[in-house]
């Protein structure tokens, strides 16, 4: 009798420990996708400083460029994407009013998959610098 309880307790410490784990799995796995993955940093003849993450925030893409990135000097740079397939898109400017910027941008719909961020000088029709993934974003 003493050997049917004491094996019920093992049993029950050993399912409660199975339990937390599994939760302990899942909460780490939840804040990894939340951080998001991270880009090699910018190279480029304008935009050669920083690294952009991408991130899920309500189900959405965002892509968000890192702190020390630092926004080219010219007339009209935009933020560009290019997919797992070699289809660029061409998005949002990155300037925005009174010398901000529009440091994060939420992917359209229609964008499946990203492999790199470019930032793209629109007015000189010129590429100022990118950011690739090691493997696309979804």
């Amino acid at each position: 009798m003493h050997s049917t309880r004491v094996s019920r307790l093992a049993l029950m410490a050993l399912m409660a420990l199975t339990v937390g784990l599994g939760l302990t799995a899942q909460k780490a796995s939840a804040q990894m996708m939340a951080q998001g993955h991270k880009s090699k940093p910018f190279t480029g003849v304008k935009a050669n400083t920083g690294t952009v993450t991408h991130s899920k925030v309500n189900g959405k893409n965002v892509l968000t460029l890192s702190d020390d990135f630092v926004v080219p000097d010219t007339p009209d740079p935009h933020w560009q994407v290019v997919d797992s397939k070699g289809n660029v898109f061409l998005l949002e400017r990155l300037k925005a009013k009174n010398d901000k910027y529009n440091k994060s941008i939420t992917l359209p719909s229609y964008v499946h998959d990203v492999m790199k961020v470019q930032i793209w000088c629109a007015f000189a029709e010129t590429l100022l610098g990118e950011a690739p993934f090691d493997s696309a974003v979804k």
